[in-house]
């Protein structure tokens, strides 16, 4: 890739030294004029780097260019537009200080002047060759359709926005640069969002980079040079695709580069085509962010075509392409490939099952030690995720699930320690055999290979996963959820930092973006199996997108069935915990089946009044609705994760038993009755993962189940159902042990004599 080394970004390397770059009328060229924002001093440890600058951000310039804004027909393309307008509203509620240059007045004045043309042309005219629409004119025109578009829109919000035009000429007058920040500064100060353009309608450049003696000769450089003159804190600059690939996206062999280096990067690179509409495309916008974060300003190329990618810059999240100017010192700056992670936890795993059953169990002690002293910590990172999520008005049972409170913490060292103590799993003797004279078959427990566990907002489960991967010998690849960003990332560091070196700290690797998940449900001849936690639209998304074996944990819409002969107090208790013990756990109970003679003997009526007294919002089924007068649920197939549920009558257990079948997920059902044969039929007949008898869903746990801790709950029909502990991690192999043995035509006198387990 070639940096152009002229107009912005030619003075970017020598910007410390203003005297020496003159422009040829004897002017001092504008990047110049600025001094060098203070260096980050932080240590960055294992951060993600985009985490140091995006928390200290207060100013930040957005800029989108035309292939946003427009369609492939030249088009508005209204629905970006919108979620654009929607976001910066969403910031500058927050505080942020927004400011916005955009492109596509030029390509919205073409649109509109060949309709005019159209419409004033005689059958005649249109025979004739149509030439180019002048762009001059074509900028005129769009100009004030765009602003009118924006203005709307962000009326519509409740948002006031005004209209800045420049030309590169104006930034050599120091007055016009003073009056521009106070006007600038003004305006943020009353919330109002500035938007720039380029004034192209009449601009006196030619044609771009043909008339290279300009300050600036697109949109994205002067979103560069504004960012410099007004002090920003960010720039980020919206594209067509992801972010900087280091070849054409339309490449399957590019991959995207996560943070860019300027001295790894700038000869590595290869381009693909311009901008579809507008004059830049992504050199130009590297050239301006090579030249801005150069000068100390931070950017970000990432995708307008997603409708929250500004929102997820400044959460923080792994996306697109970082500039910045210590990007070459930071530590962590190697970003291992997808494969490279799966290879790495591979190796480090077959380094952790080469260990004695005693190292391995010294191992989780030192993780539940890190956890207990590292509470503070891990407590300070939750709060600020838990503070996030409640700003972007997560649901409350999101929150439930996303909290971690010292005694949870507490609870999961304690459920580590409960591992080390277990039996070792590893080469255990599953099956011996003679299978002829001196020729002894055993079959013996072994690690699985390489998990992908990729889980919803509970941190508390990357602790119960990593756990259970050590105690199995497996490698690991974790991915949670976004809101959990904070929490996981310091669990990770927490539990990798007790590894030994004979180990390695890859054995539990952590993806922080959503991009490298297609990479790594590709690699299907490095990890073994892929259990994804979460609804069932996402299990069958991995299902459809992947051929690794995948472990299915989804929805959790469990059933309590109250049986005509139930012990009505024993019910009621049963009811009332497998509800409100932990509404958002996906083994709470969602649907409350009642067997119809207790609406005739109260004991319908006690049980309802037991829910309400502990403030559950009751819906009915069309029956339990119309008897009830309440209302009726949407959908017997719904986890409601909260102080909800659906209620339903039923005419016996053969019915309870076909409903929960046909709405139910599998995972846990409970009934509720003194009539044992009765009993026996509801366990054998339910086709669910865990089916229990006068107990709550609750217990459907891998704690309380006594497997120390579990990945997760699996609904699939596969060799591990219900929690899945360190049995489920397990495969096997086969080991024969002979003495000179060979098959000979099958010449041999089998025995096939099962053998004790010890010799």
């Amino acid at each position: 890739m070639e940096i152009l080394q002229n107009g912005f970004t030619k003075f970017a390397s020598t910007i410390t030294k203003p005297s020496e770059v003159p422009l040829s009328n004897g002017t001092t060229h504008l990047n110049l004029l600025f001094s060098e924002p203070e260096t980050l001093t932080e240590d960055l440890g294992n951060m993600d780097p985009s985490r140091v600058f995006v928390n200290k951000v207060k100013r930040l310039i957005v800029k989108v260019g035309t292939a946003v804004v427009t369609r492939s027909d030249g088009r508005l393309a209204l629905g970006r537009l919108g979620a654009l307008c929607e976001q910066l509203k969403e910031l500058n509620t927050q505080g942020y200080e927004v400011i916005l240059v955009t492109s596509g007045a030029v390509g919205l004045g073409k649109q509109r002047l060949r309709y005019r043309r159209l419409a004033n042309s005689s059958f005649a005219d249109l025979q004739k060759p149509q030439g180019d629409l002048d762009g001059k004119a074509s900028a005129a025109v769009g100009q004030s359709s765009l602003m009118a578009l924006y203005d709307t829109m962000f009326s519509q919000l409740d948002v006031t926005s005004s209209q800045l035009l420049v030309n590169d000429g104006f930034f050599k007058d120091a007055g016009f640069r003073k009056q521009l920040s106070d006007t600038v500064n003004a305006l943020l100060d009353l919330r109002v969002i500035p938007i720039f353009n380029e004034n192209d309608a009449v601009s006196t450049r030619k044609a771009p980079y043909e008339d290279s003696s300009g300050i600036f000769w697109d949109n994205d450089s002067l979103a560069g040079l504004l960012a410099l003159e007004l002090k920003a804190d960010l720039l980020v600059l919206l594209s067509d695709v992801e972010g900087l690939y280091s070849g054409p996206p339309s490449d399957p062999n590019s991959k995207l580069i996560h943070t860019y280096i300027k001295e790894k990067h700038q000869q590595e690179i290869t381009f693909g085509d311009k901008s579809r509409l507008g004059r830049g495309g992504m050199t130009a916008k590297v050239n301006a962010a090579v030249c801005a974060a150069y000068a100390g300003i931070p950017v970000i190329i990432t995708s307008g075509y997603a409708t929250d990618n500004i929102i997820r810059v400044l959460q923080g999240e792994k996306i697109g392409t970082v500039f910045h100017k210590d990007s070459h010192l930071w530590k962590n700056i190697k970003e291992l490939s997808a494969r490279e992670m799966a290879v790495a936890a591979r190796d480090c795993s077959r380094r952790l099952q080469a260990l004695k059953s005693e190292e391995r169990r010294k191992i989780l002690l030192a993780v539940a030690d890190a956890l207990e002293k590292n509470i503070s910590m891990i407590r300070q990172e939750n709060e600020a995720d838990v503070a996030d999520a409640e700003v972007a008005g997560y649901e409350k049972s999101l929150i439930s699930r996303l909290t971690l409170k010292p005694e949870k913490i507490s609870s999961l060292a304690k459920s580590v320690r409960m591992l080390a103590d277990m039996e070792e799993p590893i080469g255990q003797i599953l099956k011996r055999t003679e299978l002829a004279d001196k020729l002894i078959l055993e079959k013996i427990s072994c690690p699985l290979g390489v998990l992908l566990v990729i889980f919803e907002s509970r941190p508390d489960a990357l602790v119960q996963i990593a756990a259970l991967a050590i105690r199995s010998g497996n490698g690991l690849l974790l991915k949670g959820g976004k809101e959990a960003r904070r929490s996981n990332a310091v669990l990770h560091k927490v539990i990798t930092s007790v590894m030994p070196d004979t180990v390695g700290d890859k054995l539990i690797g952590l993806v922080t973006s959503r991009d490298e998940i297609p990479d790594l449900l590709k690699l299907d001849d490095v990890i073994d199996l892929v259990v994804p936690r979460g609804s069932n639209k996402l299990v069958s998304q991995i299902k459809d997108s992947t051929k690794i074996p995948v472990l299915g944990h989804s929805d959790g819409i469990c059933h309590v069935y109250v049986d005509k002969s139930a012990n009505i107090d024993m019910a009621k208790q049963i009811v009332r915990d497998a509800k409100t013990d932990y509404p958002a756990a996906c083994n709470a109970m969602e649907t409350l089946l009642i067997h119809k003679d207790l609406s005739s003997n109260g004991g319908l009526n006690e049980l309802i009044l037991e829910l309400q007294r502990e403030g559950v919002q009751i819906y009915g089924g069309p029956r339990a609705s119309a008897m009830l007068n309440i209302a009726e649920t949407g959908s017997f197939h719904h986890e409601y994760s909260s102080l909800a549920c659906t209620v339903e009558i039923v005419e016996d257990v053969f019915a309870a038993i076909d409903h929960i079948n046909k709405h139910g997920s599998a995972h846990t059902e409970c009934i509720v009755t003194e009539d044992s044969e009765v009993a026996e039929t509801f366990l054998r007949q339910v086709d669910s993962a865990a089916v229990f008898h006068n107990a709550s869903t609750r217990f459907c746990d891998g704690a309380r189940f006594g497997l120390g801790a579990e990945v997760g709950i699996s609904t699939s029909r596969i060799h591990a159902r219900g929690p899945v502990g360190v049995e489920g991690l397990l495969a096997n192999k086969w080991i024969l042990r002979g003495n000179g043995q060979v098959v000979d035509g099958d010449r041999v006198n089998y025995t096939h004599k099962e053998l004790p387990l010890k010799a």
